[in-house]
């Protein structure tokens, strides 16, 4: 059975009737995408090899971490001491101690302990060098790679004991150049010899001095030396040194360290939990030791005072005799000793407060406000004691002296001891629970996150090009815009055919002669839709006084030699008689696709070298004839204005049914103006994407100032792939045709 294709209509609907364009249109989104595919894949593909580049070279992070518990506890053992405990400051403060944590005196501390300050390092190729070396696996020195012989390549091991620079030196890279048998040289940043040394044995020279204890490299290798400041390495250190309270009131601190030296992460973090730990013990020993320093001065003043007083008491008893104390007397002297006890005690507490705070301190003004009272107590007391016998008075007050005396020296005593105790088992309030252990993997970089995220980036970046170039290129690719803006139909719109760029590619390299896209591929959908455009051309002829069509466009490279030749062999199909007029006197090329020679056309008859008869070629296509070009003359232009010309079209018009002209570009040359005021029609073709509305507007302007009238366009090339997307687009391609029994 025979095979059928058919052709939707053209698209000429009235202009300014689109409902879209101020709407979202995904299929219109959808097709750029699919027309920029390529360049998606493309930049997609080179983001994700960047992000696979830099994890090769990133180095890895590792992390060490431990955990810290702080107890807040009060002093045990100190019960005889209850009063003086906010003295004490038994009670801990969790933000404190992540303030001491971070302070320089723990910090500090560690740098010196560990040389934290000096950095040794070998000095790599630069991008690549480093990730090298670090997978290089085995105990021997890495072969160097293109004969760089100063560059560390892998296996490569510095260790520096201590490094003294004078001041101008400090931050400032020092170079080490390994040497024969351990030894080494060191150069500033201009290349100056500083000193040499030797492993195991102290260097000095220049106000420097070095002390490296081990060098593994081959001779020529260079290591960086730096030695930084306290203050820029407790900087440094705190910058990837984090601690916090793992849960609101545990007293459990989490401590962190990240760093890429995995071996060395735990060491630091630990060295610094026990440095707070240290100090720790020691503040809280130190309290101890003021406490009880205070008391041992106190204790030598109670003991004479005691003694005197019990002195006083017994010689008053030896001069009177035995005297008893009634009842009521022994109570009021119970009650005074109490009263002297208590004030004594607050006066202690008033003294130690008064060193760290001023007199209007509320603990202070609270303490005043307590010996007021026990003030007036005692002075009733007294007014009691007033209406005693002289000497029940007299025996009441030594009395008095030697138990008051006696009570605050024996607990006195009892919290000495206590404190020698406490002091000797002091633990401190911090202990380590786990101690600091490195990550067996990196932290960072994450492989699938980094290679996920650079792809994103990609795609990300590949549509923002796409909408750059989209914003910069202004050119027509749907033909509903030139119908809007310029108030011309669009007969045909001719979809891109791949069959037709195998033909002209082969055609061009000589594998082809002679070779059409509407004969060879009739069913292409290309063809199909000149096969619509054949039928509006009735119309656009309908009035015209001569049955000839006139092919141009506004610049080259449009495809309007495809238009005229394909067109040609379509018409002839259908029974018409059709001529092709190569009119292109600079360019053109016809000939080539139907297999003849250039020579004998249209410049040797308007010169008068040549008939009718010589010029008009048969083609293989019945019905269809061509007429080359000819030889190229000097003067197209005025070749075309001439008389000749006119006439061979006139001669060629009768004796065919239809006569196609294929005409330069008409914003390269005026020969289109000039050609069309002999024809009967002017088609214009235009090409998806290849030129802006104001490019076909200024041609169809040049034209009319001509006195040529375009009738409408042909639009070439457009993409059927990303038009299908385009939902509301009338200018479809449809492919109907038999299946096979």
């Amino acid at each position: 059975m025979n095979a059928e294709q058919h052709t939707a209509a053209p698209n000429t609907a009235p202009a300014g009737i689109d409902d879209s364009d101020d709407e979202i249109n995904l299929g219109e989104i959808i097709a750029t995408l699919l027309e920029y595919k390529w360049l998606i894949v493309v930049v997609t593909f080179f983001a994700t090899l960047l992000g696979a580049v830099w994890l090769y070279i990133a180095t890895p992070v590792y992390q060490a971490d431990a955990l810290l518990q702080i107890e807040d506890k009060k002093a045990a053992g100190l019960t005889a001491l209850a009063e003086l405990q906010p003295l004490l400051g038994d009670s801990v403060s969790i933000t404190a101690q992540l303030e001491i944590l971070n302070s320089r005196m723990i910090l500090g501390r560690v740098v010196n302990q560990l040389k934290l300050d000096i950095s040794a390092k070998p000095n790599y190729m630069p991008v690549f060098g480093q990730a090298i070396a670090r997978r290089h696996a085995e105990e021997e020195l890495a072969a160097p790679l293109f004969g760089l012989n100063q560059y560390a390549w892998g296996g490569e091991k510095i260790r520096v004991e201590s490094l003294e620079v004078p001041k101008e030196l400090l931050g400032e890279p020092l170079t080490l150049t390994a040497g024969e048998n351990g030894k080494y040289q060191i150069f500033n940043e201009d290349g100056v010899k500083l000193l040499e040394g030797e492993v195991d044995q102290p260097a000095a020279g220049q106000d420097i001095t070095l002390f490296v204890s081990q060098l593994l490299a081959r001779p020529g290798t260079e290591f960086t030396l730096t030695k930084a400041t306290e203050q820029e390495t407790v900087e440094k250190l705190r910058e990837s040194y984090k601690v916090k309270e793992r849960s609101k009131a545990s007293g459990v601190l989490e401590a962190t360290l990240v760093g890429a030296d995995a071996e060395r992460l735990p060491v630091v973090l630990n060295d610094i939990l026990n440095s707070y730990v240290r100090q720790n013990v020691e503040f809280r020993s130190a309290e101890a030791e003021s406490t009880l320093k205070f008391l041992e001065t106190q204790l030598p003043l109670l003991k004479t005072q005691l003694d005197t007083a019990e002195s006083a008491f017994n010689n008053y008893r030896q001069s009177r005799g035995s005297v008893d104390l009634t009842m009521e007397t022994k109570g009021v002297l119970d009650a005074i000793v109490d009263i002297e006890k208590e004030t004594i005690k607050l006066q202690q507490q008033r003294e130690e407060l008064r060193q760290r705070f001023t007199a209007e301190h509320p603990s202070v003004q609270a303490l005043d406000a307590q010996l007021d009272r026990f003030k007036s107590k005692r002075s009733q007391f007294e007014r009691n004691v007033s209406g005693l016998p002289t000497t029940q008075q007299t025996i009441l007050r030594l009395q008095r002296d030697v138990e008051v005396s006696n009570k605050l020296y024996t607990e006195l005593l009892n919290s000495a001891q206590q404190l020698r105790v406490s002091k000797a088992g002091t633990v401190g309030d911090a202990r380590v629970i786990d101690a600091a252990q490195v990550s067996l993997k990196p932290i960072s970089p994450k492989g699938p996150l980094i290679l996920a995220v650079a792809m994103l980036v990609g795609l990300l970046a590949s549509i923002v090009m796409i909408w750059a170039i989209r914003s910069l290129r202004v050119m027509v690719e749907d033909p509903d815009k030139l119908e809007k803006q310029l108030g011309l139909p669009v007969y045909a719109t001719i979809p891109h055919s791949k069959s037709e760029a195998t033909l002209a590619r082969e055609i061009k390299t000589g594998k082809r002669r002679g070779e059409l896209l509407a004969i060879d591929f009739p069913e292409d959908d290309a063809v199909e839709s000149l096969r619509g455009l054949r039928t509006t051309i009735h119309f656009a002829l309908l009035d015209a006084d001569k049955g000839s069509l006139l092919i141009t466009g506004p610049s080259p490279g449009i495809g309007k030699s495809f238009i005229s030749k394909n067109l040609g062999a379509v018409l002839a199909q259908s029974g018409k008689r059709v001529a092709i007029i190569d009119a292109d006197l600079r360019k053109g090329h016809i000939h080539r696709e139907f297999g003849m020679q250039r020579e004998i056309g249209v410049s040797e008859f308007v010169s008068g070298n040549a008939k009718l008869a010589d010029i008009l070629k048969q083609t293989e296509v019945e019905g269809l004839a061509v007429i080359t070009t000819g030889q190229r003359p000097p003067n197209p232009s005025e070749l075309l204005m001439h008389p000749n010309f006119a006439e061979l079209l006139e001669q060629v018009g009768g004796l065919f049914d239809i006569l196609i002209i294929d005409a330069p570009p008409i914003l390269a040359v005026s020969d289109a103006a000039i050609i069309g005021r002999h024809t009967g029609a002017t088609l214009m073709v235009a090409r998806a994407g290849k030129h802006p509305i104001r490019e076909i507007e200024q041609a169809v302007k040049r034209l009319a100032q001509a006195g040529v009238q375009v009738k409408g366009f042909v639009f070439n090339d457009i993409d059927t792939t990303r038009q299908r997307y385009r939902y509301g687009y009338s200018g479809y391609v449809y492919r109907y045709s038999y299946t096979k029994d």
